[in-house]
């Protein structure tokens, strides 16, 4: 039987007059994946079989637990980096089954109806997408459509001065520096950074940055790093206010996400 088909010959194939509607692929590498920024005509959803993944797309940035997968639309300029050695899967649609797709990258988390049937897709051999082969293509296709986002992402905002600031906080995320303090470095005065903010990324300048050190968190527990060192390393005042915020924004302590994330090696 052919087998099926890489990475390079998914995207040659969709990309050419053929056009099936759906190639799915798995990988499983023993090195650390780091994709450069790149872009392609086909949508792309892909997950991790175990571990965490980072993605950037557009002007936000995502962290991707293997209960969930990252969506991006055709022609999305993107990159990826796994936490560890490489064990992840993409379905990539061709560009003209994305019209009633999401238009926005974002995360889902992922049906075992939509884990199985991805599955299932990635042992096809290259060949018309026809019969039992084209309805699973419509059942992964309807899951991308009708699965909730969530939010597992950070916008950056596009003024540069609020650029530099992101990047300077997401580059140390244990810096305690103050709107003013900040507003001070960037040369921007400070009622505008904070309105600016809300405008440009969703969220105020201090969610902002709560929301960036909690998804660092993941990438670390990914990593294996104990909680302790985590919860200093970004800046909290001690491990109980870490322990409390990741909580109630993820609904499990960073100890157990850790240990289900790491677990998923084996199910």
């Amino acid at each position: 039987m052919p087998a099926p088909p890489t990475p390079f010959v998914a995207l040659s194939l969709l990309e050419s007059a053929e056009l099936p509607l759906l190639v799915a692929i798995e990988q499983t590498d023993r090195d650390v994946r780091d994709s450069p920024a790149h872009s392609h005509a086909a949508g792309q959803l892909l997950g991790s079989a175990r571990g965490l993944l980072s993605v950037s797309c557009g002007n936000g940035s995502w962290v991707v637990p293997a209960t969930h997968a990252m969506w991006i639309p055709p022609h999305q300029v993107h990159a990826l980096r796994s936490h560890g050695p490489f064990s992840g899967w993409s379905a990539y649609i061709a560009e003209r089954g994305c019209a009633d797709l999401p238009q926005t990258p974002r995360t889902l988390r992922i049906s075992g109806l939509l884990r199985e049937a991805v599955h299932r897709a990635a042992s096809w051999e290259l060949g018309p997408r026809t019969g039992a082969r084209a309805h699973l293509a419509e059942v992964v296709m309807d899951e991308i459509r009708t699965l909730p986002e969530e939010p597992l992402g950070l916008a950056m905002p596009q003024d540069a001065r609020l650029l530099r600031i992101a990047e300077a906080m997401i580059a140390d995320p244990a810096d305690g520096r103050g709107l003013e303090a900040w507003a001070e470095w960037a040369h921007v005065p400070m009622r505008t950074l904070s309105r600016r903010f809300v405008v440009e990324t969703g969220f105020t300048f201090t969610a902002w940055r709560q929301r960036a050190r909690l998804l660092r968190s993941l990438e670390l527990l990914a990593e294996g790093v104990a909680v302790t060192t985590i919860a200093l390393d970004l800046g909290y005042d001690n491990v109980s206010a870490f322990i409390a915020m990741f909580r109630r924004t993820f609904g499990v302590s960073p100890r157990r996400y850790g240990a289900v994330g790491r677990g998923l090696a084996s199910t």
